[in-house]
């Protein structure tokens, strides 16, 4: 199945721990077909969790191969790590060198590496790790089928 992951910046005033109330932007990952659904995905997605307005202030196109996630709950965290793959062009005879990006849910760094490593156990393809940081992501949001009007939601 093919993702079409797009980040979406949303603007908003958030209440801090102390009280006190501070405008705030935060990334999310959506999965949609184009940005306009991109927008109304985010949008429909974040109006039960955010009290009060907010903005979708930016929306950008991002490629993610694979998306190793968890349901531990101490996984609250979101790493990008780009890998790079040497292959053998059959008719030159030479290296190739290719690069993608997979995005990793974990606790930590030493996790997210452990995950990564799990996921990619059964890879046919030698990969080096180029490099793994932690995003600002806040949350991931997988593409769901609208439930048709009149259809009872699975409980």
């Amino acid at each position: 199945m093919m993702f079409n992951w797009f980040e979406c910046k949303v603007k908003y005033e958030k209440t801090q721990e102390d009280g006190s109330v501070k405008k705030v932007q935060e990334p999310y990952l959506v999965d949609a077909v184009n940005f306009t659904e991109a927008e109304r995905r985010i949008t429909q997605e974040l109006q039960p969790l955010i009290s009060g307005e907010f903005e979708v202030s930016d929306i950008k196109r991002v490629r993610y191969a694979e998306l190793f996630e968890t349901a531990l709950e101490s996984a609250d965290r979101w790493f990008k790590a780009k890998l790079l793959f040497i292959t053998l062009d059959e008719k030159s005879g030479k290296e190739r060198k290719s690069s993608q990006q997979v995005l990793i849910q974990a606790a930590d760094l030493p996790a997210a590496l452990q995950r990564l490593e799990e996921g990619m156990k059964d890879s046919m393809l030698d990969y080096t790790i180029a490099n793994m940081a932690e995003t600002p992501l806040m949350d991931v949001f997988h593409y769901q089928e609208p439930i048709p009007e009149g259809a009872k939601k699975a409980e």
